[in-house]
């Protein structure tokens, strides 16, 4: 298991943006992660007032934050402040179930393609046992700086 402070160690994502808060299991080709919804997230401010569903943007978000710490994992500690994950496609995407306040996202990913730059990965986050949303996501690994 991985606490926050080791999903830090890997991702260079912080508060309020951060949306994974442990993960379960990891390995080269799989992770399984969680999300605690609470009432005090800023987006719920203004999704909606009166009725707060997590937006289905930050819920693929979370499960590419999950991916990316999978990713990581495949390199040294030493190289992956020097790295950014940058998604390049998100495929077939569905949402099935809101997300509200309260709600414990698991979120899952597996590995389908890992090679050259390209890195393809199946997600899907599950509320209770049930489907909130899936997808297929392509990344690319690059070095920081790289981007501009």
């Amino acid at each position: 298991m991985i606490d926050v402070k080791g999903i830090m160690d890997r991702l260079p994502h912080r508060y309020p943006f951060l949306l994974v808060d442990r993960i379960i299991e990891m390995d080269e080709n799989h992770v399984v992660a969680l999300k605690n919804v609470t009432v005090n997230e800023p987006f719920f401010i203004g999704h909606f007032p009166g009725e707060p569903v997590m937006p289905g943007v930050l819920q693929i978000e979370a499960l590419a934050q999950a991916g990316g710490a999978m990713l990581f994992n495949r390199f040294p500690p030493e190289a992956r402040e020097n790295k950014l994950v940058f998604f390049v496609a998100i495929d077939g995407v569905r949402f099935k179930k809101p997300v509200v306040p309260g709600d414990q996202l698991i979120l899952r990913l597996e590995m389908i393609r890992f090679g050259g730059r390209i890195i393809k990965m199946k997600g899907e986050a599950m509320v209770d046992g049930e489907m909130a949303c899936s997808g297929t996501f392509t990344a690319t690994v690059v070095d920081r700086g790289a981007t501009g």
